[in-house]
């Protein structure tokens, strides 16, 4: 069978072209002969069900444990029904023992058997993993995966029928259980209908050892990746392709496997021609525009409030608000979404989805000719567009920003669906935001024009000052053939005539035209 790279699901290894287990195996396995229970923790797609699938396999090859990997999502929908939902939780686990061990296991009858069927509801996971236990001469060794997919009570009653357990390992109880989830156990924060409060995740399961998560890929684990495909078929990636990858997924698993499969397996089939990085650009522009599972189930976050809390600010590029909440941006991070230090959205194909996702409507409503912003020689006329985006924004600001649902960065939102309405199908906008870097920066390549717009709300009388500074800065690290800086005003007791200016300052040998509005 021919590999692939894996764009769904778990890696199948006769399938896809992998990487071997990326967490150190030296510490799992001290965990699991010291008798802890720990939790692996990460973003979606980012490997840690095939790790945690490939470290079952080792285990029970060497026929001292008997390891099962199991996920106990389907009983999300039961929601507080506990009562529901541990059945389900229960022939998942059935399956999976069928699935490792087959039906002759001992667990597989004692789930089928009148006895367990006795069992109080709310007991019976800890009752079942007690028989299994007991029964069986190896250490048990449990998997749980999509643990925080539980909700209120059965989450709870889960979580606190392995902490009773914990203290009857490892002869009638399990030796070691993984939860693998997004979040961190500590970080849960449960709602309980019958005890009508919330319960933390600490609380409710303070056994844990250890919090071990999964890290993106280095550029040396893209390049292994993407040399298994040229070892497989021949077709080689160029240097510039590879570096391109990681620079815009920074090493996010399954963004590093679409990228390849857009660019080998639906854009460059002929397998005597390398994958460069025109190729890996037109694969990355596929990828935002089309929107796969993983990038929606990303956006999908963005209507809730505590996502938004945290990216509005970070669009915005202003300072870190002094209300930031610290559970929102454990969150925030633990879905991947920005990063572990600093606060900035985690790769750049995430920060174009997360815009465009968020301008869509507006630029579709707003209505202008492209064309009209073209010179004679075909080049883009910047001053002229952003001459008329000041009429447009004085005009229309007041309604359209009530249209946002983030509202701090409004402005820069507005101001993005205009240009993009425009750059569309003749070049291509690139957006580099983050928290506390106190600007905004767009960058249009427009055929030889590389137009450098950066954005700034003005806080003080050093605003323009500290602006013009950065823009000429920016202009050299990009290369930027044209620089422009907006800076937007939005103090209400000053009047459109004094906000609305347009000015050009030289920096240096740099020309930057200065629009404030």
């Amino acid at each position: 069978m021919k590999k692939k790279f894996c764009i769904a699901g778990p890696i199948q290894q006769e399938e896809h072209y992998y990487l071997p287990l990326r967490m150190n195996e030296a510490e799992l396995m001290e965990l699991i002969e010291d008798k802890k229970y720990f939790i692996l923790h990460a973003p979606r797609q980012s490997g840690k069900t095939t790790a945690m699938r490939w470290l079952v396999d080792q285990l029970n090859a060497t026929g001292a444990y008997e390891a099962l990997y199991v996920n106990v999502e389907p009983a999300q929908a039961m929601r507080d029904d506990v009562a529901a939902a541990l059945p389900i939780i229960i022939n998942n686990i059935k399956r999976a023992i069928q699935s490792f061990f087959g039906t002759a296991h001992h667990l597989y009858a004692f789930i089928n058997s009148d006895e367990f069927r006795r069992t109080v509801p709310g007991d019976s996971l800890s009752e079942l993993l007690q028989h299994w236990s007991t029964k069986t001469s190896k250490p048990v060794i449990l998997f749980i995966d999509e643990i925080d997919s539980l909700v209120g009570d059965t989450l709870i009653s889960v979580l606190r029928q392995l902490r009773a357990g914990y203290e009857k390992r490892p002869k009638h109880f399990p030796q070691t259980v993984c939860l693998i989830g997004l979040r961190d156990v500590r970080d849960y924060r449960i709602h309980s209908k019958i005890e009508n409060e919330i319960v933390t995740g600490g609380s409710a399961f303070n056994i844990k050892a250890e919090s071990l998560t999964i890290d993106n890929f280095s550029s040396e684990e893209v390049r292994a990746l993407y040399v298994q495909h040229t070892v497989a078929t021949g077709q080689q990636f160029t240097d510039e392709a590879i570096g391109y990858a990681f620079e815009q997924t920074q090493g996010q698993p399954w963004l590093v496997n679409a990228l390849a499969y857009q660019a080998c397996f639906r854009d460059v089939l002929d397998r005597s021609q390398p994958i460069t990085l025109e190729v890996m650009q037109r694969a990355r522009e596929t990828l935002v525009l089309r929107r796969d599972t993983h990038i929606d189930q990303l956006l999908a976050k963005l209507k809730e409030d505590r996502v938004r809390r945290i990216i509005d600010p970070v669009i915005a590029g202003g300072h870190t608000p002094m209300n930031m909440n610290d559970d929102d941006l454990q969150y925030v991070r633990d879905l991947g979404l920005v990063t572990q230090k600093g606060i900035a959205v985690t790769n750049p194909i995430y920060q174009e989805v997360i815009i465009r996702a968020l301008i869509y409507l507006q630029q579709e409503n707003i209505i202008l000719k492209p064309a009209s912003y073209l010179n004679p020689d075909r080049s883009l006329n910047m001053a002229k567009l952003l001459h008329d985006w000041t009429a447009f924004y004085r005009e229309n600001s007041g309604m359209w920003r009530e249209q946002f649902e983030y509202k701090e960065s409004g402005p820069h939102l507005l101001l993005m669906a205009y240009v993009q309405r425009v750059v569309n199908g003749g070049g291509t906008v690139l957006r580099e935001y983050a928290l506390g870097s106190g600007r905004v920066d767009l960058t249009i390549q427009f055929g030889n024009q590389r137009i450098l717009i950066e954005i700034k709300i003005r806080r003080s009388s050093s605003t323009l000052s500290q602006g013009l500074e950065q823009t000429a800065e920016y202009m050299d690290v990009m290369s930027a053939t044209e620089g422009h800086l907006v800076i937007f005003d939005q103090r209400a007791e000053i009047s459109w005539e004094e906000k609305i200016f347009q000015h050009d300052e030289v920096v240096g040998n740099k020309t930057i035209h200065v629009w404030g509005m």
